[in-house]
């Protein structure tokens, strides 16, 4: 596979890089793939990989490019999180999807989305909200409980740590109530369980989303007709 980093422009003119990865083998299909609060490290880099080497061809959009042009960082610290949560609130709704809708555009069909933490969040809204997507996979977004009212358009499924402390359970089981046409799927894990090498690593809840993320996938795609 190959990695490298491109420039795309967004519905307003605004260009961001975007990190490319192709498919190795025979491409199944496009994927989005939104990041953290902490950009596109090398936890995200990872998981692009993880994804490609399954067929799929990768854009992780840096989406905090309006805030810090080609920000990330490998810190969890507080400093970090609250640098990451404020480039997140900064950009806003509108410009996150706007980028997101770019990548959609840029990949050839069928095309899927999956994003942890705040990705997590934008994947959910973006099924919701965008078009030209075939299915959909969040983790842990922190915002999708709230969002319990906005129908999905493709596929979606979203996973949640039973542990996580940045999302109460009574939301997600009030969000799981409300949308039964979401698969919910919680994990003996807290949050971030999907992020390799990190303290929050949980492997078996790991893989376990990550194999129900592809089943996702390849199902969709084969409804659609790819």
């Amino acid at each position: 596979m190959n990695t490298k980093v491109i420039e795309l422009t967004s519905g307003d003119g605004f260009r961001f890089n975007a990190l490319h990865v192709t498919a190795q083998g025979a491409r199944k299909g496009g994927l989005v793939l939104v990041q953290e609060i902490f950009g596109v490290n090398s936890y995200m880099i990872e998981a692009c990989k993880r994804f490609a080497a399954e067929g799929y061809e990768v854009l992780a959009p840096s989406m905090f490019d309006r805030q810090d042009k080609g920000f990330s960082t490998e810190s969890h610290s507080p400093d970090a999180i609250a640098q990451g949560g404020g480039y997140a609130r900064a950009n806003g709704l509108e410009n996150a999807m706007a980028d997101i809708a770019t990548c959609i555009g840029e990949l050839e069909a069928p095309v899927f989305i999956t994003g942890f933490c705040y990705g997590g969040s934008m994947a959910y809204l973006a099924a919701c909200q965008l078009d030209g997507l075939s299915a959909a996979s969040g983790y842990y977004g922190s915002l999708v409980p709230g969002a319990k009212d906005q129908s999905p358009k493709c596929p979606t499924i979203v996973h949640f740590g039973q542990h996580d402390p940045h999302i109460p359970m009574d939301g997600v089981r009030a969000f799981e109530q409300a949308r039964h046409d979401v698969p919910v799927y919680i994990y003996d894990a807290g949050h971030g369980f999907a992020r390799r090498r990190s303290d929050d690593y949980d492997a078996h809840a790991d893989e376990l989303a990550f194999r129900r993320t592809l089943d996702l996938f390849n199902q969709a795609a084969a409804d659609a007709g790819f």
